[in-house]
């Protein structure tokens, strides 16, 4: 039976889509195939890890009637292309194998039945349904998304907390030693009060893959435990983190006034060239703040040195404060401002990163014993 004619290349794009969630190890074999869908000439390509769910279709299936079946997703994906560009392609499914012809290769792949497919239950109604751009989601989280958690016991800091309220979105990331804080302006009503969900970190690192930074709509519905996430042709329903996120406004310093303007390139350059002669123990170096001056400095157990001096703009009181290296490069990475403002009380307190040219970001980092 006939599934899907298509360009090679055409199809590569629809399936790279979905199988980048795919495990290669699962305990459900059926967990390592996509799911597809065909009504008439319309189809629909699943994947899923249980957890999350991201599904996308184009016209390209032959026939009227309606089939659905599971495949390995990587060895399709990956049979297509070793393919050669532009070929066409032809899926045919016979008895529990699906056929794939293009050009003078034909592949053989066996399939697993699509009512064994664990799709993720939907909620019979969404909470809150908010619009947004791609381009807007994807400044926001490619803004915070560096400072989350990775496998930290305390879950609920292993994600982004997106904040929807009137007028404005935020997101919030934190792994307990630095904080990352972004919000966009929207003129959509939310309809509720304030929302707080946990984007787990997988998701928040699939969207970001995902979107586009473009003015293309973008739908964000939010439900107790989920959120689905709709965007040129792909759907994104991931479950959310269950937990109470700490309070991040409490983290924020709020008495620390002496303001430091460095171009963040130039920042950057410099915690590049000290970062050499740190270790992977010990990732510290040293920043001592004079007037229109910083030197930054760095040291290791073979009692090599690095120090490097740049101008910047401060007057105020000498600071010599120590900090993790790769987290002050991680914002400097991912800020696209052509100066950062530092603004720190004392050698012992945290600091904050924002823009010269407004409050839509903060960053906060502890400081470290040199």
């Amino acid at each position: 039976m006939q599934l899907i004619v298509s360009s090679r290349d055409a199809l590569v794009r629809k399936l790279q889509v979905v199988s980048n969630i795919v495990e290669k190890r699962n305990t459900l074999p059926v967990l390592a195939n996509v799911l597809i869908r065909k009504q008439g000439q319309r189809v629909e390509l699943v994947s899923t890890d249980v957890e999350m769910q991201i599904s996308t279709e184009a016209d390209m299936g032959v026939g009227a009637d309606a089939v659905s079946t599971t495949v390995g997703a990587r060895k399709l994906l990956d049979i297509l292309r070793s393919l050669p560009d532009g070929v066409d392609v032809n899926l045919k499914q016979d008895a529990r194998k699906i056929s794939v012809t293009g050009g003078k290769s034909r592949f053989s792949l066996q399939t697993l039945p699509a009512e064994d497919f664990p799709l993720v239950q939907e909620p019979s109604e969404w909470l809150v349904n908010l619009s947004l751009t791609q381009g807007l989601l994807k400044q926001l989280l490619s803004n915070v998304h560096f400072a989350m958690a990775q496998q930290d016991l305390r879950y609920y800091l292993n994600g982004v907390l997106l904040v929807i309220e009137s007028g404005q979105v935020s997101a919030v990331a934190t792994d307990g030693h630095r904080m990352a804080y972004a919000n966009v302006q929207t003129d959509v009503q939310a309809g509720l009060a304030a929302q707080q969900v946990i984007i787990p970190r997988k998701t928040v690192l699939e969207l970001l893959r995902l979107l586009s930074d473009n003015d293309d709509p973008l739908s964000i519905e939010l439900a107790s435990n989920q959120a689905r996430f709709s965007f040129s042709e792909i759907r994104l329903i991931s479950k959310l983190v269950e937990g109470k996120f700490p309070d991040y406004q409490r983290v924020i310093p709020k008495h620390a006034n002496q303001v430091v303007l460095v171009e963040r390139e130039v920042f950057l350059r410099s915690l590049q060239r000290a970062s050499i002669l740190t270790s992977d123990k010990f990732r510290g170096v040293r920043c001592i703040f004079n007037q229109g001056l910083m030197t930054v400095s760095a040291s290791n157990s073979d009692q090599e040195e690095a120090s490097d001096e740049i101008e910047v703009s401060y007057d105020g009181t000498p600071i010599d404060i120590g900090f993790n290296v790769t987290y002050l490069q991680d914002v400097l990475n991912n800020l696209k401002t052509e100066k950062i403002r530092l603004v720190l009380s004392d050698g012992n307190s945290s600091a904050l990163v924002t823009k010269p040219e407004g409050d839509d970001f903060k960053y906060v980092v502890m400081p470290m014993r040199i």
